[in-house]
């Protein structure tokens, strides 16, 4: 009651009405990347429902995730932290530690009826303890659709927070569900480390389509906002937690893994018909909500606000002097490691306009684990640090056809050294890595000093110790790995 009162006195402080406070609808998608969406230029995929957000409210060309894994990216929106400041919560099939606190039960707190759909909203993972903890689960309660949500609480009076999640685009797909229905395989958008042939194109042609599936309930969404007049006011977020469950994407530090779509709209309190090209990461979307809603945000918080970019009026990269680089990283995405290593693949990085820099905690160690089936912590499992699928297999199994399957397999399954150094202007797939070159060595050892004081300042336990396996030391709560399989 205290805490709540203590929020209502803030609010009267801060100018803002409760009747005037905005709405909030954040939409997160499970495993949808960037640049996959028609507004992007993708030309093979139909995305109307985010292309509308887009063009009414503001598209962000980067936006990048704390870690490419759903876990430990959930953690940080939730949090406003970063993963690596949330223990065993930067894990995936992890937990979300306790002491931390949601910037939705901060809302909560403060006046604000929250909920979500019943579909992936934290997690995987175990939050038994953080619930009984603090309550309810870290969107709130549960509702079949926000309709449902929208009749079944008192919303008449009070500001809503409704978090709408989905497992699209999440893998399994059904074969050839894009392309039969209709999607153009010479237009779906590769990346430069796949071989372009008909197998990888259809499977991403699959992904297309749980993403257009996804896309659909957004639309449904804004149609419900619509037709009870609440869609002005009503602070919405698009976006995914990480890039495409394919190789060389989710769970790797490439733009093909951390970069996601991301837009806001909210007519009552930005311009629309914008583009930002400032960095912005998943950690500032709770302090960034918070101060929207006249909320402080706690000091614990270490994401960045990004409330000055959207409110500007204009176009293009915004502030260039305060945001000069991003930093995000990963560890343990699934202990597929040789066994009995149950570790995952520690890294760290530091993107620019023109460079990105990673460091590699563990070279030694497999990026998508080893193809050992003899050797693997899941029986039977090979580089299983990686989703199924037909792309992987098609790489795998003809890692010895050609020069193009030959360097994809070396991309996406071999061995990386400690440091990465990708020269954007030249190579914007971060395909060719020139740490080695005598040309570059001023610049890598630039990325590296600043990527350490970055580190230092966000409380990194990795700058004191590289080599810590303080992160592979929590347990796994996922199946087939050596643990048991806990649900939320």
């Amino acid at each position: 009651m205290f805490v709540r009162i203590f929020f209502l006195f803030a609010l009267l402080a801060s100018g803002l009405a409760a009747t005037e406070r905005p709405n909030i609808l954040f939409c997160m998608a499970d495993d949808w990347g960037w640049p996959h969406a028609g507004v992007y230029g993708d030309k093979a995929i139909s995305t109307p429902s985010f292309d509308r957000i887009a063009k009414e409210g503001a598209l962000f060309h980067h936006t990048y995730v704390s870690s490419p894994s759903c876990t430990p990216s959930r953690n940080a929106v939730i949090t406003g932290k970063y993963h690596w400041q949330l223990g065993p919560g930067a894990n995936l099939w992890s937990t979300l530690p306790v002491e931390e606190e949601s910037y939705i039960h901060l809302l909560a707190d403060s006046g604000y009826v929250i909920g979500q759909n019943r579909a992936k909203t934290w997690g995987p993972g175990s939050i038994k303890d953080w619930k009984e903890h603090h309550g309810e689960a870290p969107a709130g309660p549960t509702f079949k659709t926000i309709a449902d949500f929208l009749d079944q609480t008192d919303t008449k009076d009070k500001p809503f927070f409704f978090w709408l999640a989905s497992h699209d685009p999440h893998r399994g797909y059904k074969k050839d569900t894009g392309k039969d229905s209709g999607i153009d395989l010479s237009k779906v958008h590769l990346f430069g480390h796949y071989p372009d042939n008909e197998v990888v194109r259809g499977d991403v042609a699959d992904y297309y389509f749980a993403v257009q599936r996804w896309d659909r309930l957004v639309g449904s969404a804004l149609e419900e906002l619509e037709k009870r007049g609440l869609l002005d006011n009503t602070i919405i977020i698009v976006t995914g937690d990480h890039g495409m469950p394919f190789p060389r994407c989710k769970g790797n530090l490439y733009d093909s893994g951390t970069r996601v779509p991301f837009a806001v709209r909210w007519p009552k309190g930005i311009k629309g018909g914008r583009e930002v090209e400032d960095f912005v990461s998943f950690t500032g979307v709770a302090p960034t909500l918070l101060e929207l809603c006249g909320v402080e945000v706690p000091a614990e918080m270490t994401g960045q606000s990004f409330v000055s970019l959207l409110k500007s009026e204009k176009s293009g990269l915004l502030e260039p002097d305060k945001r000069l680089d991003i930093v995000f990283g990963r560890e343990r995405h699934a202990p597929a490691q040789e066994k009995p290593n149950m570790g995952g693949y520690p890294s760290r990085a530091i993107r620019t306009r023109d460079f990105l820099y990673i460091h590699n905690y563990q070279p030694d160690w497999w990026p998508a684990g080893t193809g050992d089936t003899e050797k693997s912590n899941g029986p039977g499992r090979t580089y299983a640090d990686c989703d199924g699928g037909p792309t992987k297999n098609d790489i795998i199994e003809n890692r010895d056809k050609d020069e193009a399957h030959k360097r994809a397999f070396a991309l996406c399954f071999g061995k990386r050294p400690e440091h990465e150094l990708y020269d954007l202007s030249k190579d914007p797939e971060q395909l060719h890595n020139v740490a080695d070159d005598p040309a570059y060595q001023q610049k890598l050892g630039e990325l590296q000093q600043r990527l350490e004081q970055r580190l230092t300042e966000l409380k990194d336990p990795r700058v004191k110790n590289p080599k810590t396996l303080e992160f592979d030391g929590h347990p796994f709560l996922g199946g087939g790995f050596g643990a048991p399989r806990v649900g939320n």
